[in-house]
């Protein structure tokens, strides 16, 4: 058995400066992939994977990309003995941590008690910490919400943080809205409820040992840069995704790292191997392909290039020549920028 001291990677502490939040269904392995190009240091998370899918479903579940460190896996469950064992298995795979996830408001998981609804009883988030930590070496940390429903006191959110931290947890990503359990749809609970990010600034003023980091509406690097006054990290969604060239400011305006990245084509060129792995072993281009619609937002030809995507990567026989096509279209313009 280990201490519950758990001390941070330093790979992976540098990285939580910046991360791109876990997000379902869009933060698969081949969007990950793509990040990676783009950006070097950008800590990177799994969808929410439960451990009911790991221990008793037929997929792998956890497979990545070895290109992908640093990366992230993010749980969801209530098990302690559960999350123990997936913990372990993710350390197996070499995952650079783990991440439990206390801040989605759906019904289904609400109903599979994981989730948001945890943030009610933290004294058993503070024993599913333990239980992982209990059995692994790498970063066991939380992401949570400000409060749930009506119970969004800043006293609340402190005595969830300080039951958790207790119990080992040093790293929290603090969504900055709290989440109504019922009446919104998980799109609401993203922007409805209000954006107050003095909550996080507050917890790290209060918990000055612990690692903070910020996520909501976050949409500039700029904002991050802002919120890196007053906090650890900062955690990017929707925008990372929809305009992924938001990455190529990472390196250098975060993390200090001057050096040349990718081009925008270069990206593609790479991507166009990699779709046509991914064929090869029983693939559709479109798995990948969809992740790379925002690539040239803002550029023109950008909408002839997502259109082409569109009708065509979900073709049967579609390769990686998709994007070579897709890319071949565009202005110069587009390719130099």
């Amino acid at each position: 058995m280990k201490s519950t001291e758990n001390p941070r990677n330093a790979t992976a502490f540098a990285a939580s400066r910046f991360s791109i939040a876990p997000m379902l269904d869009w933060t698969d392995r081949h969007y990950r992939y793509m990040a990676r190009l783009i950006s070097k240091h950008t800590l990177l998370y799994t969808e929410m994977v439960t451990t009911g899918a790991i221990i008793h479903g037929k997929g792998d579940y956890l497979g990545y990309n070895q290109e992908e460190h640093p990366v992230a896996l993010q749980l969801g469950g209530s098990n302690p003995a559960d999350l123990a064992h997936c913990a372990k298995l993710a350390q197996q795979y070499g995952y650079d941590e783990v991440n439990l996830n206390v801040g989605c408001p759906s019904d289904r998981v609400q109903n599979g008690r994981f989730g948001a609804c945890l943030m009610a009883e933290p004294q058993l988030v503070a024993d599913c910490v333990k239980a992982m930590q209990d059995v692994v070496d790498i970063p066991v940390t939380v992401k949570t919400r400000i409060g749930i429903d009506e119970q969004d006191s800043y006293q609340f959110l402190t005595d969830f943080v300080s039951t958790v931290a207790d119990a080992g947890c040093r790293d929290f990503t603090i969504h900055a809205r709290k989440a109504w359990l019922q009446g919104l749809s998980p799109k609401q609970n993203r922007e409805i409820p209000e954006l107050i990010y003095q909550r996080a600034y507050d917890v790290k003023r209060d918990f000055s040992d612990l690692t903070i980091g910020v996520n909501g509406g976050i949409t500039t690097i700029e904002q991050c840069l802002e919120h890196l006054q007053h906090l650890d990290g900062v955690m990017v969604g929707r925008e990372a995704y929809t305009n992924p060239w938001l990455l190529a400011q990472v390196d250098s305006a975060i993390f200090g790292d001057d050096r040349a990245l990718l081009s925008r084509v270069e990206v593609v060129e790479q991507m166009i191997a990699y779709v046509d792995a991914h064929v090869a072993q029983g693939g559709r281009a479109n798995h990948v392909t969809r992740h790379m619609l925002g690539l040239f937002n803002g550029l023109p030809g950008g909408r002839g290039y997502r259109r082409y995507l569109a009708e065509n990567a979900h073709k049967p026989g579609a390769t990686g020549d998709v994007l070579a096509q897709a890319l071949a279209a565009l202005p110069s313009e587009a390719l130099t920028a």
